[in-house]
């Protein structure tokens, strides 16, 4: 039985940590940032993680 292949658009989009956890980028921070506040844009520009119950079904497609 062949592998299973990559969900590719996924691969590129999160990314898996060594202890496990996947995280991804925030949406928001690409363009009209000059209207958004200061504290704003700091937050978008850190990741964050993705919860447990997407962990699972992630971690099969990736």
């Amino acid at each position: 039985m062949p592998k299973p292949k990559t969900h590719k658009q996924l691969a590129k989009i999160l990314k898996i940590r060594p202890g496990g956890t996947i995280t991804h980028g925030r949406a928001g921070s690409r363009h009209n940032t000059g209207k958004k506040s200061m504290n704003v844009n700091r937050k978008k520009r850190k990741g964050t993680q993705i919860s447990k119950s997407y962990r699972k079904k992630f971690k099969s497609v990736i």
